[in-house]
């Protein structure tokens, strides 16, 4: 299953694309996608950042045949 997250803004700096994932990168803690993508890499889930530059982050979650279950579709419970 290919999950895809994206927004409309600015997009990422061509700069910045090689760094996105390492630990201590960013404006915060610099934790974030590091460990967004550590923990995804538990479950064999892949992260990886496809945009291009001024159309808005793009961010494709490859989930492995078998590491997913989809829900009955029934109400969920608040």
């Amino acid at each position: 299953m290919l999950l895809i997250v994206e927004d409309d803004g600015e997009g990422i700096a061509p700069e910045d694309k090689d760094h996105l994932f390492e630990r201590g990168f960013g404006r915060n803690t610099g934790l974030g996608l590091f460990l967004s993508r550590e923990i995804l890499a538990i479950t064999d889930i892949v992260i990886r950042e496809t945009s291009a530059p001024g159309h808005g982050a793009h961010f494709e979650i490859r989930v492995p045949e078998g590491k997913f279950r989809f829900g009955s579709g029934g109400q969920s419970q608040a």
